[in-house]
């Protein structure tokens, strides 16, 4: 195990990144155990920091997180040491913390146990995807491939891959324009297809009552809403369900 971990993470460069991963993973993982523990008040858990009656939410540590592992991994200039490892790892529970409350960031009120807050849940999923792509070895809009390549050829495909992602974002497949900035194939299959009834490509694109919108909403009740009612079970049996 150690023999495999020094060769394809640390001698490809990759340890900070998987330090900041696995850290990120648990930092998530504990914090959302923290907040379901205070949620049904528990006896034995500490519960919420609340100096002089001031609620102090983990966002704020995880900025202090951010700053102190941000700062440390800098001042460090062997990324293969045992302390670029750190400071990374400790990077990583800061950006758990705070994009746990990304939506609360967002709204600027506490939307945790909302409908809302489900957002957080999201990015952080989508964290922990564009990670786990980026440790796998691959490299957005496969800059590795094309390496060899001649400046205008790498222009252009970069160019090229970035506005269909950018199209599938646009017609509301999130996931599908995050995968699609690494597999560029997938970002094709997400700008030529329908967009989604509610994105903003629909809204300006869709005339009311036109057969293009018709097929949007009838393919969102078919296909996206049980891979949406799947997505919502996970995230409440890992983050627990909003109170309404």
């Amino acid at each position: 195990m150690e023999e495999w971990f020094s060769r394809e993470i640390a001698d490809t460069g990759r340890l900070r990144l998987s330090c900041f991963l696995a850290a990120f993973i648990v930092g998530f993982l504990f914090i959302r155990f923290s907040v379901r523990m205070i949620r049904k008040q528990v006896r034995w858990w500490p519960g919420n920091v609340s100096p002089g009656g001031q609620h102090i939410h983990h966002v704020v540590f995880g900025l202090v997180f951010m700053c102190v592992g941000g700062v440390g991994g800098l001042s460090v200039e062997d990324a293969s040491s045992g302390w670029a490892g750190v400071t990374a790892a400790v990077f990583g529970v800061g950006t758990a913390l705070v994009l746990d409350e990304f939506a609360l960031v967002l709204h600027l009120k506490d939307v945790y146990w909302s409908e809302q807050g489900r957002l957080s849940v999201e990015v952080v999923f989508i964290t922990i995807a564009l990670c786990g792509l980026l440790l796998l070895g691959l490299r957005p809009v496969g800059m590795d491939d094309l390496a060899g390549d001649g400046m205008w050829t790498i222009a252009f495909i970069l160019v090229f891959d970035l506005c269909l992602a950018f199209i599938a974002l646009l017609k509301g497949k999130v996931w599908t324009g995050i995968f699609g900035l690494f597999i560029g194939v997938v970002a094709f299959v997400g700008a030529v297809r329908l967009a989604r009834p509610d994105s903003l490509w629909a809204q300006r694109r869709y005339a009311e009552g036109s057969r293009k919108e018709r097929r949007a909403k009838a393919r969102e009740r078919r296909y996206r809403r049980p891979v949406q009612r799947f997505g919502d079970w996970l995230s409440d049996l890992v983050a627990g369900r909003p109170s309404g």
